[in-house]
C-alpha cells in the first residue's frame, strides 16, 4: 500500500495498478457526479478506462488537511488531452484511511474543460 504522500504522485503515473494500491478491498469512490462505486477492482477499472480518454494528468497540491483518518486535498489538476493541450482545473479530493488503506475516496471536479471541443486560452 502507498502512504498518503504518494496517493497522487502514484495516480499521475496513470498506472491504474499504481492508485489501486492505496485502496482497501471494499472502498467506496466517487468521482464528480457519476454513481459511486465499489470495490477496489471496480475503482481500477474506472481509472484505467478514464486514462484512455487522456494522455497525462499531474496533481499540484495547493492545500491539505487531515482530520483524524479523513485527508481533504485542494488540487490544480493538469490534464494533457488527446491533441496535446494542456487543461488544469481545480479539484477537491476527500478520502478517509481507515487501518491505512483508503475506503472512502470523493472527487469532486467539473471535467467540462478538459473534454471541451476547443481547449480554454
Amino acid at each position: 500500500m502507498g502512504s498518503r504522500t504518494t496517493l497522487f504522485a502514484d495516480i499521475d503515473t496513470m498506472v491504474p495498478e499504481a492508485f489501486a494500491q492505496h485502496l482497501a478491498e471494499d472502498v467506496t469512490m466517487r468521482f464528480g457526479n457519476a454513481p459511486p462505486m465499489h470495490g477496489r477492482e471496480a475503482c481500477r477499472e474506472a481509472w484505467a478506462g478514464f486514462c484512455e480518454l487522456v494522455d497525462g494528468v499531474h496533481h499540484e497540491v495547493v492545500n491539505q488537511w487531515e482530520l483524524g483518518d479523513t485527508t481533504i486535498a485542494e488540487t490544480a489538476v493538469t490534464y494533457t488531452r488527446k491533441d496535446g493541450a494542456r487543461v488544469t482545473v481545480p479539484v477537491v479530493t476527500i478520502y478517509r484511511a481507515g487501518a491505512q488503506m483508503i475506503d472512502e475516496y470523493r472527487v469532486f471536479l467539473d471535467l467540462t474543460p478538459v473534454f471541451a471541443d476547443e481547449p480554454p486560452a
